[in-house]
């Protein structure tokens, strides 16, 4: 038996009915064509399929897609505006936070939970808040400084109106 969900994916109104089983991740990636969400162990433990869920950051493979019924959720494939990039996505580019690229839309959708909503961020705590994302590749001391840099673009009040080449000219 289907059940009918309805709910915002990148500011865009979406309804569908799909299978009590079917998890967020399958049906943003299966159902809505949003590729940029990865699955990459399907237990919940790297964090790959990370999204903002009402502007929390969760792991899409631990809900339901019913369970999100009536929530907005926010995918890598929706943080640039304008053609420009989020502070997160370009504070990656610029300070290489990624090398394969396979965890990288999840820890950048974990990172922008972090930007937005925690002050004094330092590595410390970056390292220990991304403890739930891997990354095989980097060591994440690039990630951490892509983070730091993000935040002090929240920071400085400049979040909004933020672009690639604002963390470019830092």
């Amino acid at each position: 038996m289907a059940n009918k969900v309805s709910l915002t994916v990148n500011g865009r109104s979406v309804q569908r009915e799909v299978e009590p089983r079917t998890l967020l991740a399958t049906f943003l990636r299966e159902h809505l064509g949003m590729t940029g969400t990865h699955i990459g162990c399907d237990t919940s433990q790297c964090g790959c399929c990370t999204v903002l869920v009402d502007g929390d950051a969760v792991k899409s493979c631990t809900m339901f897609a019913f369970q999100a019924n009536g929530t907005s959720i926010t995918t890598i494939e929706g943080l640039a505006s304008d053609g420009r990039m989020h502070p997160v996505q370009a504070a990656f580019q610029e300070h290489h936070g990624l090398q394969c690229g396979f965890c990288t839309s999840g820890m950048v959708m974990s990172i922008v939970e972090l930007v937005e909503k925690y002050d004094g961020l330092d590595e410390a705590s970056v390292r220990e808040l991304l403890d739930g994302n891997i990354c095989r590749c980097t060591g994440y001391h690039n990630i951490v400084k892509a983070t730091l840099a993000a935040a002090d673009v929240y920071r400085s009040g400049s979040a909004a109106a933020t672009h690639t080449d604002t963390l470019l000219r830092s």
